[in-house]
């Protein structure tokens, strides 16, 4: 088992699956098998299209890029393409993704706290759970070029494990499917929509871009090797990522009855308690604590890594630079898991993230194919998208 963890390929691949499979790779699956009931593998097939296919294309586009994220970039232009980053940085940083990460987080764990003065989902409970959770982060995050190790190697493991024995518990103890109230049709468009609203694209980018730039660090060998071994790991973690999704969403509309109304967040809890039992709080909390602070680890490291080198122009550590990616992340910490949803939709997500989705396969049509064009396209899609959003 050590050796196999301590193979490259697969301890690399595991901290893909790990960097990926946050707080919204949590929750939205649940929701697939919510909303489609006995026509889960339906709603499942329309979610992997987004939420699947979309984060391995970004996988893809950083590895022909060599994991430089700025070059894939600017080839809009280098003032487009700065500002493009930089709002990329602003939505997986402190103003979307890691606080909607502690966010769930909290709103899951806050049963298990020790103190009734923790116990309820009020500002103080979640500025002290902030606090813990962000300290965690940069405590593990803080030794950058240890954390695919880490993450591939502890956390990841220990997520695994934790999910399959939820999930394998509940497809035994699982009652009658849920009833769906969509057509077929409908369902797949639904979760198509879901799995955009993941955001994980994003993730594909920057995530890969990290571990690409740690491997060249800590791996000898030529920029062909490293793309090979950057492929297979990237195409085990998104594999991984498309297993679980799976039987996240099983998991839910064999369990979740009676339970439609409840936050996304409260969900997950609520559907480990009927598989698992109160007993079962020691794999709920851990399943959840290592899928939030995998990505928050991810995440602050990629924004960090930013602020220092592009922000600060080198003139901070990296260790400076996390802490105040992390502080910044603070205030929207602390305001619960609807407020938080609430900004992954609008303008961000149906006009911003259509603009990636489009530059991301005119760089893989470039790379691939020499197929040059790239700001006719962007702009057509940011116009479309623009149209569509305001007018519909």
């Amino acid at each position: 088992m050590n050796k196999l963890l301590n193979s490259q390929t697969v301890s690399t691949g595991l901290a893909i699956f790990a960097m990926f499979f946050g707080a919204g790779n949590l929750i939205y699956p649940l929701m697939v098998g919510m909303t489609s009931g006995n026509l889960t593998g339906i709603g499942f097939l329309g979610f992997s299209l987004t939420a699947v296919l979309l984060p391995l294309a970004g996988l893809i586009a950083m590895i022909l890029f060599e994991g430089d994220y700025e070059v894939f970039f600017n080839r809009l232009g280098k003032i487009p393409g700065a500002l493009l980053i930089a709002t990329s940085m602003v939505i997986i940083g402190p103003l979307i993704a890691i606080p909607r990460i502690v966010t769930l987080s909290h709103t899951m764990v806050a049963p298990f706290m020790p103190f009734k003065t923790l116990q309820a989902i009020n500002p103080l409970s979640s500025f002290i759970f902030a606090i813990l959770f962000l300290g965690v982060t940069f405590l593990m995050t803080y030794r950058e070029n240890k954390i695919v190790n880490l993450l591939g190697s502890v956390v990841s493991p220990l997520l695994l494990i934790s999910l399959v024995i939820i999930i394998i518990k509940g497809f035994i103890s699982g009652a009658t499917p849920i009833a769906p109230t969509y057509t077929s049709l409908q369902i797949v468009i639904n979760n198509i929509i879901r799995g955009y609203e993941t955001l994980d694209l994003l993730g594909g980018i920057f995530f890969a871009s990290i571990v690409f730039k740690i491997l060249k660090q800590t791996t000898e060998s030529n920029v062909k090797r490293l793309a090979y071994l950057g492929l297979k790991s990237g195409l085990l973690g998104i594999g991984l990522l498309a297993l679980v999704y799976a039987g996240m969403s099983y998991l839910s509309a064999f369990n979740g009855l009676g339970l439609e109304g409840l936050d996304a967040g409260e969900l997950f809890r609520e559907i480990s308690f009927r598989v698992l039992g109160k007993g079962g709080a020691a794999i709920i909390g851990t399943a959840v604590l290592m899928a939030c602070l995998s990505t928050s680890i991810a995440l602050g490291a990629v924004v960090g890594e930013y602020v220092q080198h592009t922000i600060a122009r080198d003139r901070i550590s990296f260790v400076t630079a996390l802490l105040l990616v992390l502080a910044a992340s603070m205030p929207l910490s602390i305001y619960g898991l609807r407020a938080v949803s609430m900004l992954t939709t609008g303008v961000i997500t149906y006009v911003g993230y259509p603009i990636l989705i489009a530059l991301t396969i005119a760089n893989i049509l470039y790379k691939l194919f020499g197929i040059r064009t790239v700001k006719v396209p962007v702009l057509a899609v940011f116009i479309a998208a623009l149209a569509s959003y305001y007018l519909w």
